[in-house]
């Protein structure tokens, strides 16, 4: 197994943005985002559904970078009044909105067989069509600023590869991409890019309380380096497509994995 690094230190790459993370909070992606873009010198919004560990979320990060620089919005990705709600309270706090990072998303695991409708539209309305509402509110308010900005959407390797039981999941996240693309050819006059991650698996405690022990012995499996990543190396990639130094990429899916081909 290769050993897992050091994550390195912040270098002002997100400096004086403002950051919106949707699902950040507990120990997953989300959150390792809005830990990365503060490192980063970002002012962060985390938004989250879950109001009491969205509330110990935005504490944490508040007693080590300052109230100035956190602040945290309820916000339920499937509600259209709440979505509106949480780009235009961090505009009218913060003056505007630089960046969107879309980490919403709802798994599970069912066979298409006995899969029903209502497993099946949850799971779309959360990860594909959250993804959809969040971006479009971002997009709209980059375009009324006077262009530019960015949205860097979470998707996964399973848009692209086959996974048993995960139909609805895979459709949403390949969804996702296609999302993206499209988002990024309609926006790009205005200066905006949209871009999407895709990791194969990121480890952190809440997956492995929901996900046997045997599933995620297989998923790592896979992995050449012998491990998952950790959530801030997906966050890293987040936060590089967010940034200045992807100045060039838009309308692309960026594959954060180790899989063998």
């Amino acid at each position: 197994m290769i050993p897992i690094p050091t994550c390195p230190q912040g270098r002002e790459l997100l400096r004086d943005k403002v950051v919106v993370v949707t699902a950040a909070a507990g120990t997953g992606i989300g959150s390792a985002v809005a830990l990365r873009a503060l490192e980063e010198g970002a002012v962060v919004v985390v938004s989250d559904w879950h109001a009491r560990r969205l509330g110990e979320k935005a504490a944490e990060l508040t007693e080590r970078f300052g109230s100035g620089a956190v602040h945290e919005v309820v916000c339920d990705v499937t509600d259209e009044a709440q979505v509106q709600a949480l780009i235009d309270g961090t505009a009218a706090r913060f003056g505007r909105v630089d960046v969107l990072v879309n980490n919403a998303g709802l798994g599970g695991t069912k066979s298409i067989v006995e899969m029903t409708d209502e497993e099946w539209s949850r799971v779309l309305d959360v990860t594909l069509t959250g993804t959809f509402r969040v971006t479009r509110a971002a997009l709209r308010r980059f375009i009324d600023q006077g262009g530019g900005g960015a949205v860097v959407n979470n998707a996964s390797v399973i848009g692209w590869r086959a996974q048993e039981g995960q139909a609805h999941y895979a459709a949403a996240k390949a969804g996702v991409m296609a999302l993206t693309r499209s988002c990024a050819a309609d926006v790009a006059e205005h200066g905006i890019r949209v871009n999407a991650v895709a990791p194969s698996l990121a480890m952190h405690p809440f997956l492995a309380k929901v996900t046997t022990s045997e599933l995620l012995a297989e998923l790592t499996a896979r992995e050449v380096s012998g491990r998952a990543a950790q959530p801030w190396e997906v966050a890293n990639v987040i936060v590089f497509l967010a940034s200045e130094y992807a100045s060039y990429l838009t309308g692309e899916v960026i594959s954060v994995s180790s899989q063998h081909a």
